[in-house]
């Protein structure tokens, strides 16, 4: 699949080196295997099954290998945001160290929603929404406070909600099959259920995209990392094959245990887990397990993108290519403070301005995850491309890990991968056969707004570039 060297020794760097292989492993895990958008990508049907392998050969393993290339050859802190200033310079990378951090600072209120929606369905149905909304900013700002904690202490959190994920996956594909061979399944499987269809199920394909992104996350850590050479490329191989069997395997268990017609984008897995294991005493109580460990799997998730986010964002900022506010470290973890709290600030603004609108907490959630999903999938054409540009300017740099192939297929490879990045933003705002004016202008104003303000910060930070911000608070 690939060609390995031997990986060269890390140099020294700012940071303690606290990350290894396995941590890396699970913190990848951590970051693509979710579980807050898996009953979205099944409410699209048997086809889904077609749509995740599809997308995986297509795109999760050509996206995987260069991320792969990139992770351990460009080894130092901030991930994509140093490939991108190495390949495009600082104004590029300045601007997509903003749509990489602030995507996340806009995705938290609506994992957060979510968090709330499935506590209401198992404890209180009755839940108001301003319940809802308080319970979605403690949960952020105690992601806040994981992320100043020492990356020692804070890595635990991913990693455990890894193991959470695998259980909760097993649980729902297992209890599918159980539950079809007992009853019957919920769905039909047959080759023209599997096939594909061009409709309104076309509105929940980018989430699938959205699943199977995340592997360059753990690179904001670049400098964390024990052997970054070596890791990266095992670590993203690994977890690869782990998130892609369970995500299809999760799947497949919904599908069998519930109606397409019943799959709800919040209480989907509560539905699951409540068919599959009845309502009995011990049903319950296994069904309170698991959700719990979803809920559990929630708070891990976010810890670890905002990990990656706000690492890119502080050594954007140290280097002069975002405001000297980002770069403000703690005195003693040396952890990115001032950006894990300006990202808490942020999702707390959001999640007020998004409550006052929305009618319900499914409209909440989809209205703050498609506004935040189109910015995040804005950098990502930034990645393939640097992927290009650095295999043309650094081509005799020594590459640990190196995607077979000549320098067409790179470009065969990047591009295939920008057009479904392209096809996941159009249909993040444009649903086919239902497409709603006031939604669409409502989630390209928010992206535009986004793009504008980050133009802004990166341009007024210009002029203490030559100067690295050291200060710590």
């Amino acid at each position: 699949m690939a060609s390995l060297t031997q990986a060269p020794t890390p140099p020294a760097g700012r940071f303690r080196r606290v990350l290894r292989g396995l941590d890396m492993t699970l913190f990848t895990v951590c970051a693509i295997l979710v579980i807050d958008q898996l009953a979205a990508a099944a409410s699209i049907g048997v086809q889904s099954i077609f749509w995740w392998l599809f997308t995986l050969v297509l795109f999760f393993i050509p996206y995987g290998l260069i991320t792969a290339e990139l992770g351990s050859t460009y080894t130092e802190e901030g991930g994509i945001y140093a490939w991108v200033r190495r390949a495009f310079g600082s104004m590029w990378a300045g601007r997509a160290a903003w749509l990489w951090w602030v995507n996340v600072a806009f995705w938290m209120p609506s994992v957060y929603i979510l968090f709330a929606g499935l506590l209401s369905e198992v404890l209180a149905p009755e839940m108001s929404m301003s319940t809802k909304i308080v319970i979605t900013l403690a949960l952020t700002w105690l992601t806040v406070g994981i992320n100043i904690v020492t990356l020692e202490v804070g890595k635990w959190v991913p990693n455990i909600g890894a193991l959470f994920k695998v259980v909760i996956m097993l649980a729902l594909g297992f209890g599918g099959i159980a539950y079809a061979l007992s009853n019957g399944a919920a769905n039909e499987f047959s080759l023209a259920t599997l096939a594909p269809s061009w409709g309104a199920s076309l509105a929940f394909l980018p989430v699938i995209i959205y699943n199977y992104l995340g592997f360059e996350l753990m690179s904001g850590a670049g400098e964390e990392m024990e052997n970054p050479a070596r890791d990266v490329p095992v670590a993203i191989i690994t977890s690869g094959a782990i998130i892609a069997f369970f995500y299809i395997f999760a799947t497949v268990g919904i599908l069998l245990a519930l109606p397409v017609e019943e799959i709800g984008l919040i209480q989907g897995l509560f539905d699951t887990y409540q068919r599959v294991f009845g309502t009995g005493t011990f049903g319950s109580a296994l069904t309170a397990v698991l959700i719990a460990m979803a809920l559990y799997t929630f708070v891990a998730n976010m810890t670890t993108w905002t990990i990656g986010a706000n690492r890119s964002a502080a050594e954007a900022a140290n280097r002069g290519d975002l405001p000297a506010i980002f770069a403000k470290l703690h005195p003693v973890y040396l952890t990115p403070t001032s950006s894990a709290v300006l990202c808490g600030v942020i999702s707390s603004a959001v999640l007020l301005v998004y409550g006052l609108l929305a009618k319900d907490t499914e409209d909440l959630f989809w209205t703050i995850f498609a506004f935040s999903s189109v910015v995040f999938l804005l950098p990502y054409f930034l990645l393939f491309l640097s992927f290009l540009k650095l295999r043309q300017i650094d081509a005799d740099r020594p590459r640990p890990y190196r995607v077979p192939g000549s320098y067409r297929v790179a470009v065969a490879l990047s591009v295939l991968c920008m057009a479904f990045i392209l096809q996941a933003i159009v249909f993040f705002i444009y649903k086919p056969d239902a497409f709603d004016a006031a939604y669409a202008l409502s989630v390209v104003g928010g992206v535009v707004l986004t793009v504008l303000v980050g133009e802004l910060l990166v341009r007024r930070s210009r002029p203490s570039s030559a100067t690295e911000v050291t200060t710590n608070v």
